[in-house]
């Protein structure tokens, strides 16, 4: 799956644009940035409704190419300079954390492996 298929799968608009052929592997959602440092494993999605600057550091450290803030929630200037400045994808969709990582799953994107 790339970008350009997870925007249309969650209905998203796309707020800062990297990569949208960038393959994806994998889905995370979680709204805390250590759980996704431990369990996060190959190239992921992270869907969010956390808002600050650690969210695009922590997808940063993991070589993330995309962020999904779910519930609508939109980021500010300073988060979407950050995502600019380290070509990641920010997209916002209206579904929640679990609607959208279940469209996500159905469509054939997995949550990879916890250990």
């Amino acid at each position: 799956m790339v970008i350009k298929d997870i925007i249309d799968i969650l209905e998203g608009e796309v707020i800062c644009e990297g990569d949208l052929n960038q393959e994806i592997k994998t889905a995370c959602g979680s709204d805390m940035m250590s759980d996704v440092l431990a369990f996060v494993k190959d190239q992921s999605v992270l869907l969010t409704g956390l808002m600050n600057p650690q969210v695009v550091r922590t997808a940063e450290m993991m070589d993330m190419a995309c962020i999904v803030f779910v519930r609508g929630k939109e980021p500010d200037q300073s988060i979407i300079d950050l995502a600019e400045s380290r070509d990641i994808t920010l997209i916002k969709t209206r579904f929640r954390m679990f609607t959208a990582c279940g469209r996500l799953y159905a469509n054939g994107l997995s949550g990879g492996t916890a250990v």
